[in-house]
């Protein structure tokens, strides 16, 4: 077969089908919600970085400034808290419930070393915002060159 002819196999596609097949079953029975994070992984995060600092912006609606805990230890953030459920509901039943309460924490890896004694946190409208002075130490610095 060295002119490019090649012989069909339809089995061979049927077995990939029924592999996407079991992945599928497998992820949405065995870890029912696999495709769809929850907040109880943590909350969606954006970070950039400025010439002077490392911005992260956590979404955390629902939960209290003073139930947020922030640390930096070397070049690792983590942000802890919880989602606390408002009310039971006693009478009747919930004809739909996907808000999830419980702990959560995420922690990140810091693209440089940061001033964390100098660090900002505000809360507003259910979105977190830290700014992490870079420390001086990895700040360009520039030199000028004088002519004699």
């Amino acid at each position: 077969m060295s002119d490019g002819i090649v012989r069909w196999e339809p089995f061979r596609d049927l077995v990939t089908l029924r592999e996407a097949m079991d992945r599928l079953f497998a992820e949405s029975f065995v870890r029912p919600g696999a495709a769809f994070p929850t907040y109880l992984e943590g909350p969606a995060v954006d970070m950039y970085q400025t010439k002077d600092d490392i911005v992260v912006k956590a979404a955390i609606p629902g939960v209290k400034p003073e139930d947020i805990g922030i640390s930096v230890t070397g070049d690792t953030l983590t942000i802890k808290g919880e989602f606390k459920q408002e009310e039971k509901v006693e009478e009747g039943g919930y004809l739909r419930q996907e808000r999830q309460f419980g702990q959560f924490s995420r922690e990140f890896s810091l693209p440089t070393q940061v001033n964390a004694d100098k660090a900002k946190a505000e809360f507003e409208h259910g979105v977190l915002t830290l700014r992490l002075p870079k420390a001086e130490a990895v700040k360009p610095k520039s030199i000028t060159v004088k002519a004699k």
